[in-house]
């Protein structure tokens, strides 16, 4: 093991997953004696990770074991997915050990300029949208932290980057102390993860964190309508809503002050929303030292990702469209306003610790009849009563059936489920899957 700036201290990991996998494995390459504790039992562990671990020199803690180890560390590394209210995670807090997320120990780990992209909705597209226009423009970087690699193994393998594209969640944000990027996007914020946070404040101060550490060198993007409070950094605006700020849309393109950047006809994504997230993509390549010209034409290229509102076939004159990635009310809103046909809405996944009811206008509006699945099919329908008709379905697959009944040409059958998955699939993609599949069986 080569030396480090962790040589023999003795760190403890919490979290055995994929974030907490590429922290130990990191603090291993730097000397660091590591110890991963999970409170799940060893067998609902993937073991090809935990055997990884092992292999390089990692000791594991799983079960009860973990959340009672009282060893004595110089530090601990808090994965993203663990709350920090947890038992585990408080069994180290109590004690007085330094606690840091994954996020923070991957930024301490790699002195590459950072830009960071956070937002309840559009941070993947966001990210990609950045990676896809800087490699293009001959500035190397890669897309990473709550999207493909964690930010720790991108670290580790310091690879020749001129900048990281670093999506962030309010769970990382939650645990850094000097993660600094020269480059901050705010994209939006909406009600979401109340079943961690006690409260949307709570959520909001999480997502704030972006700024805490940035200076007037520093670039912050931020949605000219959200109301922020006073933070260091130069600001660029956009909205594709208000027209004070700096990108804004006028007759069907993105305009930057008084100039004409990038006609919406001319790029592969739709929806208000995702305007925004090229607004915001063009702002940070500016801020970069990007021309127009050379951004563009990359940007034009983008080929939107599955699950976001990703059209997946015409049935008898009825368009079926996957938007499995629609986790939060928020995702939905901006699904349902983008749909300019009537709707047959499925929604519904795990409760979350939200009400529905904030959509009940829209719904009126925008939806003929809603099917909903999963925990929240009952509450959801409490939620909308009289704005549409309502049915329970006891599957995604008896919910889609029941949308091919019903539907009629000229409408849309969108699945937006507004909430997480883990109460029916394995993931959102894993969920957008089956109702792809599940669509493409449909008889024509």
């Amino acid at each position: 093991m080569k030396n480090g700036r962790y040589e023999n201290q003795n760190i403890a990991v919490v979290g055995a997953g994929l974030s907490g996998s590429a922290a130990a494995l990191l603090l291993r390459s730097e000397g660091a004696q590591v110890t991963v504790l999970d409170s799940a039992e060893e067998k609902n562990l993937l073991k090809s990770t935990i055997d990884n671990l092992r292999t390089h020199g990692v000791r594991v803690i799983c079960g009860a074991a973990a959340d009672e180890d009282s060893a004595a560390y110089h530090m601990a590394i808090l994965s993203p997915g663990i709350d920090p209210a947890s038992r585990l995670a408080r069994n180290f807090s109590s004690r007085g050990i330094e606690t840091i997320g994954e996020l923070e120990l991957g930024w301490r780990s790699y002195d590459v300029p950072v830009i960071a992209v956070t937002g309840t909705n559009g941070k993947t597209t966001t990210s990609e949208l950045l990676a896809q226009m800087l490699n293009a423009c001959g500035q190397r970087t890669i897309a990473c932290g709550n999207i493909g690699k964690p930010l720790s193994e991108v670290a580790r393998e310091k690879q020749p980057f001129d900048v990281l594209t670093v999506e962030v969640s309010s769970f990382q944000l939650e645990a850094i102390r000097s993660f600094r990027p020269s480059i901050s996007l705010w994209l939006n914020f909406a009600p979401d993860h109340l079943d961690r946070y006690r409260s949307v404040s709570d959520y909001r101060a999480a997502k704030l964190r972006i700024f805490e550490n940035q200076t007037e060198t520093d670039v912050a993007v931020v949605n000219a309508i959200e109301k922020l409070p006073a933070i260091c950094p130069r600001e660029i605006t956009f909205s594709a809503y208000a027209d004070q700020a700096d990108f804004r849309v006028s007759q069907g393109a993105i305009v930057y002050h008084d100039e004409t950047i990038l006609r919406l006809a001319d790029t592969k994504l739709r929806g208000l929303h995702n305007i925004e997230n090229l607004m915001a993509t063009l702002a940070a390549g500016m801020a970069r030292g990007l021309s127009f010209a050379e951004m563009v034409p990359p940007l034009s290229a983008y080929q939107p990702r599955p699950h976001r509102c990703e059209f997946v076939r015409d049935v008898g004159g009825v368009g079926y469209v996957n938007d499995s990635k629609a986790t939060n009310l928020d995702a939905v809103d901006k699904a349902l306003r983008a749909q300019n046909k009537p709707v047959i809405l499925i929604a519904g996944g795990k409760n979350k610790g939200f009400s529905f009811d904030p959509l009940r206008s829209l719904v009126n509006e925008k939806v003929r009849s809603t099917i909903l699945i999963g925990e929240m099919a009952e509450s959801i329908r409490r939620s909308w009563s009289g704005a549409a008709e309502c049915e329970i379905a006891s599957s995604l697959a008896d919910a889609v059936e029941r949308a091919h009944a019903s539907a009629r040409p000229g409408e849309v059958v969108l699945f937006s489920p507004g909430t997480s998955s883990f109460d029916m699939f394995k993931s959102y993609g894993d969920r957008g899957d089956q109702f792809r599949a599940l669509v493409r069986a449909l008889p024509k």
